[in-house]
């Protein structure tokens, strides 16, 4: 009769081991953090391609409202400090949850935000300004930057589990 050998299970029980917490993991929390990181990354994008207005000297106005206006939702406390450095600001960042989809609401709250982001007529409505697309071209260009994001994380998260 055949003999079939010794095995070890000790490598396969030990696979087990890191696949039960990776299951048991908080999965939510994983991604709350890629939409908070993907969201700051966004808001670096707009604000840097947001328009400053220049102003004569003596006039009274400072440009950089409109730069100064982007925002995301926050929690409430999150309103009330101010001077907050970045991680600290996206990691209050109000994530809202509809099915299986995070989402997280970047605003400026500027009145004349859309006009400079689309385009507006002239004073006179002889011409037309065209529009700066701060936000749709930032929103584009993470699109395209999202999967090697979202891929470095998930490597990362995967690394603490599986490399003890």
């Amino acid at each position: 009769m055949a003999s079939w050998g010794n095995c070890d299970f000790r490598q396969l029980q030990r696979l087990q081991e890191k696949l039960d917490r990776l299951a048991s993991g908080d999965i939510d929390t994983f991604c709350e953090a890629c939409a908070k990181e993907l969201a700051a990354r966004l808001l670096a994008k707009v604000i840097r391609r947001t328009p400053v207005g220049q102003y004569e000297e003596g006039s009274g106005k400072t440009g950089g409202t409109l730069r100064r206006g982007w925002t995301a939702k926050t929690h409430e406390e999150a309103q009330s400090g101010s001077g907050k450095n970045a991680k600290t600001y996206v990691n209050s960042l109000q994530i809202t949850k509809a099915g299986d989809t995070y989402q997280i609401e970047v605003i400026n709250p500027v009145e004349y935000a859309p006009y400079v982001e689309f385009g507006h007529r002239t004073r006179n409505h002889q011409g037309w300004v065209p529009g700066r697309f701060m936000l749709t071209i930032s929103e584009k260009e993470l699109e395209s930057q999202a999967p090697k994001i979202l891929e470095r994380k998930l490597m990362q998260y995967l690394g603490e589990i599986f490399n003890d």
